[in-house]
């Protein structure tokens, strides 16, 4: 019985990992299905957007009347205040085609503070 019981085990991870992926592989992406078209959106549409407020949502409305509709969501840092750091942020909530479909705003994770130094307390003889 003591031969069994590794293989019995064996046989249970091997199961537990296949049902494991599985499950993972069927689990939708939140981000991809909110998202903001930025070729259709409103201000109020585009302020939903982590780290956009309305006159950065004005901004993007101004560029997109001047020069067209955005081919590609990644024509978003030819916008003035929208660069490299912007887009990686946003990229997941955007979209040229499509509805928009976010509906509330979305916070964005707030970088750790960095630890302030702090005066010694121990007296100087």
């Amino acid at each position: 019985m003591n031969r069994k019981s590794p293989i019995t085990f064996a046989i249970a991870m091997f199961l537990l990992a296949i049902s494991m992926s599985a499950f993972a592989d069927a689990a939708p992406a939140p981000a991809s299905s909110s998202v903001v078209n930025i070729n259709t959106a409103d201000a109020s549409q585009l302020s939903l957007l982590p780290r956009v407020g309305a006159k950065a949502a004005q901004r993007i409305i101004d560029y997109r009347t001047q020069h067209g509709p955005f081919k590609k969501t990644s024509d978003l840092m030819q916008v003035k205040g929208f660069g490299d750091k912007s887009f990686k942020a946003l990229s997941a909530y955007i979209s040229v085609d499509g509805k928009t479909n976010l509906t509330s705003k979305v916070s964005s994770p707030r970088k750790p503070r960095k630890a302030s130094k702090q005066p010694s307390t121990t007296a100087s003889k």
